[in-house]
């Protein structure tokens, strides 16, 4: 399927499909929040349902996720299957890729940001515990974060090396698949060794230390699944560590500057 955000972005230059430019985050100041008159929130969560089965381009019907109201009378946000978003009007004749800001007392907050944020944690929350490779320490964890990995990134094996650290910090790690190169890869075929093994942590340890595992990849597992996942949750390349409250952090973070990120130096 095409990549729905750039089909919209060619016709906005070849068919001047928008009244409008297309916005940078600077430039979409003169739309940011100014407290105006909002629509009733039925009105708008039906204006939402409609908008999410008759959306299309060039008549082909766009995969929507869900369609949500902002706080900008008549502008909603879509959010497709595949993990982009836009914003759109009410009927969907103008679309406006970019960022949404809100002028708060405390400066901009990146509206869109927060909401992709959300989502991700969203559905991170959703992936059941038997279905990762879980380093934590011997008390209860203080923070959790997700980290979708290649164990033939040189960067995932540095990271890995400060689990000890990360764990004495009570940093609890919790590994997902994501292999570079996709699933015909030798990596797609390490991580499903990995989940196939009947110790996962221990595997993933061999795996970054670049060592042969002895388990076979016909299990069922979840590694495309997880690999699919991380694509739609804008994961593109490893390592990249998610934190709790879903903001995606890319490639390798010390620990320290990572538990500070966590709030766990205040502590």
């Amino acid at each position: 399927m095409l990549n729905i955000t750039h089909e919209v972005e060619i016709n906005m230059r070849q068919r001047r499909f928008l009244a409008l430019p297309l916005l940078t985050p600077f430039s979409m100041m003169t739309w940011l929040i100014a407290g105006s008159l909002l629509p009733s929130a039925a009105q708008a969560d039906a204006v939402a349902d409609e908008l999410a089965g008759s959306l299309s381009v060039n008549g082909q019907q766009m995969p929507v996720e869900a369609v949500t109201a902002t706080p900008m009378e008549g502008i909603y946000h879509v959010r497709l299957e595949s993990g982009e978003s836009f914003y759109s009007n009410a009927d969907g004749s103008h679309f406006l890729v970019g960022d949404l800001y809100e002028n708060a007392d405390n400066g901009l907050v990146n509206l869109t940001e927060q909401e992709q944020n959300q989502a991700r944690a969203d559905a991170l929350a959703a992936v059941p515990e038997s279905e990762l490779v879980v380093f934590r320490g011997a008390d209860e964890p203080k923070a959790t974060v997700t980290v979708f990995t290649d164990p033939t990134c040189p960067y995932c094996a540095r990271l890995h090396d400060t689990i000890p650290e990360l764990n004495d910090r009570g940093i609890a790690v919790h590994y997902m698949a994501f292999p570079r190169a996709g699933m015909n890869s030798d990596a797609a075929k390490t991580l499903q060794q990995v989940w196939c093994s009947d110790n996962r942590s221990e595997a993933m340890t061999q795996a970054k230390e670049g060592r042969t595992i002895s388990s076979a990849a016909d299990c069922d597992n979840p590694v495309a699944g997880q690999y699919d996942l991380g694509k739609a949750l804008g994961v593109q390349g490893t390592p990249a560590i998610i934190l709790p409250d879903g903001q995606l952090v890319p490639g390798f973070v010390p620990p320290e500057r990572l538990s500070a990120m966590l709030g766990l130096d205040d502590e």
